[in-house]
């Protein structure tokens, strides 16, 4: 059986890798401490792979064939993807161990249970996996398992669609043969409108009052209030990526430890980072 270890999720925007400096000194700070906090935290949890969840922004699919859900599913990954290494200011790409037996695992059961997730075997990364596994697995030395998310091609999965997607990884993964101890790591907002005619858009009422009820652990209330219309209205084309924090929120229990909340106007993005100190059993 492999067991889920760790939970959390973190804001991807490019400019946390791309344009740092760029930033105020307070705001480089409390990313920076933040994600200290979240890599120390993966550490202490010692797991063997790291599932991020991450929109892809039309990288591996295009606009007309569009997959709900892609796992990786490559021994190995390479990243970012040509076009990132200027943007993201990468002098070498990274290369990271994935983990194939349990990527294929993933994919099978998920189709016995209705879930169809697309795969691939060579997989490109932009910021959505790259900016996490940059700060959390500085190393490299923890295997990668990325499942990409379509957050940008109507239909959306909802919030409900992702957390029942969530509980169906959580069934999954503790029926694998094999003892991997597991995190995962959603990717992704909070309000932003990328390239759209609120570029610099920051909803910072939404923001704090989703990651106030993720402080309290209050499921039900995300569920019922969280909609796709929300999150546009907080930053169309963006905000949506929430949808991944739904998915690792599936796996969890009581209230989120919110570790920092920034107004990132340099970094494109709202940004925030959030621990879950209990795993649902």
């Amino acid at each position: 059986m492999a067991e889920i270890v760790a939970a959390m999720a973190s804001t991807h925007t490019p400019g946390l890798l791309g344009w740092f400096e760029d930033a105020p000194a307070e705001h480089q700070r409390v990313a920076r401490e933040s994600f200290e906090r979240m890599r120390a935290h993966l550490r202490a949890a010692r797991p063997d792979v790291m599932i991020i969840f991450a929109n892809d922004h039309l990288l591996n699919w295009p606009i007309n064939n569009t997959p709900e859900y892609t796992v990786g599913i490559g021994t190995r990954h390479t990243g970012p993807a040509d076009w990132y290494d200027a943007w993201l200011k990468r002098e070498r790409k990274y290369q990271v161990d994935g983990s194939p037996d349990l990527a294929r695992h993933l994919v099978n059961e998920g189709a016995r249970r209705g879930l169809a997730f697309a795969h691939l075997r060579e997989m490109q990364f932009d910021d959505g996996i790259s900016t996490p596994l940059v700060w959390l697995n500085p190393d490299m030395d923890i295997a990668l398992l990325p499942v990409s998310m379509n957050c940008i091609v109507p239909p959306i999965p909802t919030p409900a669609r992702a957390y029942a997607v969530g509980g169906i990884v959580r069934d999954i993964l503790r029926e694998y043969p094999g003892s991997e101890r597991v995190a995962l790591i959603g990717s992704g907002g909070l309000s932003h409108e990328p390239g759209g005619p609120r570029y610099f858009y920051i909803d910072e009422a939404f923001d704090r009052w989703f990651l106030d009820c993720l402080a309290r652990g209050d499921h039900e209330r995300l569920l019922a209030e969280c909609t796709l219309e929300r999150m546009e209205q907080a930053g169309s084309g963006g905000t949506a990526e929430l949808i991944a924090w739904f998915v690792v929120l599936a796996a969890t229990r009581g209230p989120a430890e919110v570790l920092g909340y920034l107004d990132s106007y340099a970094w494109r993005s709202a940004s925030g980072w959030v621990i879950w100190p209990e795993i649902a059993r």
